[in-house]
């Protein structure tokens, strides 16, 4: 019985695993969406710089660059949302792994526990069983 729970233990040990993996990948995708937000961000600054610098030339350019700059923004943000809302998802499922891994573990705990004080009694028992034997012999 307690090969089974062994077992179960290191099924739910890779479950774990695999979940803290997949939250890896959902994090690396939030952070490549807000490093893309930081960029087009940096992208602006920089061209607001430029037209600030030539306003003539740069101006007639910058409203179609603007409005894309807007739409990109409005999409990295809209993603940013969604890969948070799979951030949580992903956590979700990690947490309940993680319990389901600590309920096996928690339960081997205690059957190894009470082994090790059955084979204490046994001990306990054979000791003054042998105790009582040399006594009889001495007094016997």
């Amino acid at each position: 019985m307690a090969k089974d729970l062994q077992t179960l233990i290191r099924l739910n040990e890779w479950t774990v695993d695999e979940r803290r993996r997949e939250l890896g990948d959902v994090l690396a995708s939030l952070d490549s969406l807000e490093n893309g937000l930081h960029r087009l961000q940096d992208e602006l600054a920089r061209e607001q710089h430029a037209v600030q610098a030539s306003p003539n030339e740069a101006g007639f350019f910058y409203g179609n660059y603007a409005a894309a700059v807007i739409q990109r923004r409005h999409h990295l943000n809209h993603g940013i949302a969604q890969m948070e809302a799979k951030v949580a998802e992903a956590r979700d499922r990690l947490d309940e792994a993680y319990r389901e891994l600590k309920k096996f573990e928690i339960a081997q705990e205690n059957r190894d526990f009470e082994l090790a004080q059955e084979i204490g009694r046994q001990e306990q028992s054979e000791s003054d069983e042998m105790g009582l034997q040399v006594h009889r012999m001495k007094h016997g």
